[in-house]
């Protein structure tokens, strides 16, 4: 029985030894892994400071692109009121020139017998001055 318990111990020795191999092996290829993985995260720190970099030049970019943008709408608005208050002037203008035009319409369609009559009694009197006259140079051809 002593044997047995020899045995025994001898096969729980080597069991125990071969478990340490493998797990010696075990934790060399995780502490591969490990090193891999930190030095991975190196490289991508590195990356992400330069993409860090880049993303504030680009925001600072995009902050005074936005501010121009901002600059020149306001401007542009300044020109849009001009036009629009040159829009209104011209249509004020219109309106005006309308108004003038139908009040002289108006009136001439209202003087047009007047007129009418005038210009007959003008031609009435150009006439009479003519007839006068011719009538004065005969009497001074007689006399």
């Amino acid at each position: 029985m002593v044997n047995l318990l020899y045995v025994a111990a001898l096969i729980v020795a080597i069991a125990f030894t071969v478990l340490v191999i493998y797990l010696a092996k075990v934790l060399k290829s995780v502490q591969k892994t490990l090193s891999n993985v930190a030095n991975t995260m190196e490289g991508l720190e590195k990356q992400m400071e330069g993409i860090t970099v880049e993303t504030t030049a680009l925001l600072n970019k995009t902050n005074k692109l936005a501010d121009d943008i901002h600059d020149k709408s306001k401007r542009m608005n300044t020109v849009v009121d001009g036009v629009k208050g040159i829009g209104d002037t011209i249509q004020d203008f219109n309106q005006s020139v309308r108004s003038i035009t139908t009040n002289v319409r108006d009136v001439t369609e209202k003087q047009t017998e007047s007129t009418a009559a005038v210009m007959k009694w003008g031609t009435v009197l150009i006439n009479l001055y003519k007839r006068s006259k011719k009538g004065t140079l005969q009497n001074m051809k007689e006399e």
